[in-house]
């Protein structure tokens, strides 16, 4: 069974999406959901996520054996999401050897050349679909 490690941030809202429709497609995997507070994480395990965990190290600790990873594009880079992902997190996710499927959440001064803007459930929906086909 492979494990999928939601990381997410502010509200948890992208998370808690990711999370239900990962449950809906019934998708066999452990899903971690991972916030950088305790709302975010909270919002996940509403939405279905199997395990929670807030703070740095549980985001770190998750990162090393993920198989995916999933969650907005600034989980890649310190300081985004508000100063809510911090060096470490960056870091854990940059150097794991998870998938890493990657939402592009245009709020951190981050765009992605070539990718169309596009709603939250859309990009969910993509997200899903290339997890199917992993």
């Amino acid at each position: 069974m492979i494990k999928i490690v939601i990381i997410d941030g502010q509200g948890g809202r992208l998370g808690a999406l990711v999370a239900e429709a990962i449950k809906n497609a019934e998708i066999a995997c452990e899903l971690f959901a991972i916030g950088t507070n305790s709302i975010a994480t909270a919002a996940m395990l509403k939405a279905g996520a199997d395990y929670g965990a807030t703070g740095e190290n549980p985001a770190v600790v998750a990162c090393r054996d993920a198989d995916v990873i999933i969650g907005p594009i600034g989980i890649l880079s310190a300081d985004s999401l508000l100063g809510e992902i911090t060096t470490k997190i960056a870091i854990a996710v940059g150097q794991s050897k998870a998938e890493k499927l990657l939402i592009p959440v245009n709020r951190c001064n981050i765009r992605v050349v070539g990718v169309r803007p596009q709603g939250m459930n859309e990009a969910v929906t993509q997200t899903i679909d290339l997890l199917k086909q992993m």
